[in-house]
């Protein structure tokens, strides 16, 4: 029983950073900048610590595969938004990371409809677009903080540096899936033909 309970762990690590998208975007929203940073560095290090402990434990569930991904979106789309809408984040990055995403669910529901099945798993360029969205984050929330240098570093590094990795990892690792996708249609039709 207790070994039950242990593995779900990783799961209920992931639905807390879930949840905490709401408290960290309010916090933004109503200007209380030290408070995001410390809840999206809770967020940030629990996206490395659920899938540690999943791997740790032997515990990877179906539930935990599909959650983990969605939980980091869901996390950075909501805090790119309410950044772009403080005037923080320009729109275009914003545009880029968030078509990027819609494009790869539009794909997966498309392949799904198609062919009835899809597994998936983040590419090694897709973690890292995450990393870097979640990095960028976090340097537009220590920006924002009144931490004099420190504060004013971050902002230097996230604009224009990181707003331009940020893109180019979407546009890319987009055109991964589309392209891995693709392939991956193509031999299913063949193979169904």
């Amino acid at each position: 029983m207790t070994s039950k309970l242990l593995a779900q762990v990783p799961n209920v690590i992931t639905v807390v950073r879930v949840l905490l998208v709401i408290p960290t975007a309010w916090c933004l929203l109503t200007s209380h900048y030290v408070e995001a940073l410390a809840l999206m560095a809770v967020a940030g290090a629990s996206d490395a610590l659920d899938g540690w402990l999943a791997r740790r434990l032997s515990s990877v569930t179906r539930f935990g595969a599909t959650l983990d991904p969605l939980a980091d979106k869901i996390l950075v789309g909501v805090l790119f938004i309410v950044l772009t809408m403080r005037g923080v984040l320009p729109l275009w990055v914003v545009a880029i990371a968030i078509g990027r995403d819609l494009v790869i669910v539009g794909g997966a529901l498309a392949y799904r409809m198609m062919f009835k099945h899809i597994e998936v798993a983040p590419t090694l360029i897709s973690k890292a677009n995450t990393a870097a969205q979640i990095f960028v984050l976090l340097l537009l929330l220590l920006g924002l903080c009144d931490f004099a240098e420190l504060s004013a570093a971050a902002r230097a590094v996230a604009d224009p540096y990181g707003f331009w990795i940020v893109a180019a990892l979407a546009v890319v690792s987009g055109a991964d899936y589309v392209a891995t996708w693709g392939r991956r249609a193509v031999r299913e039709h063949r193979m169904r033909v």
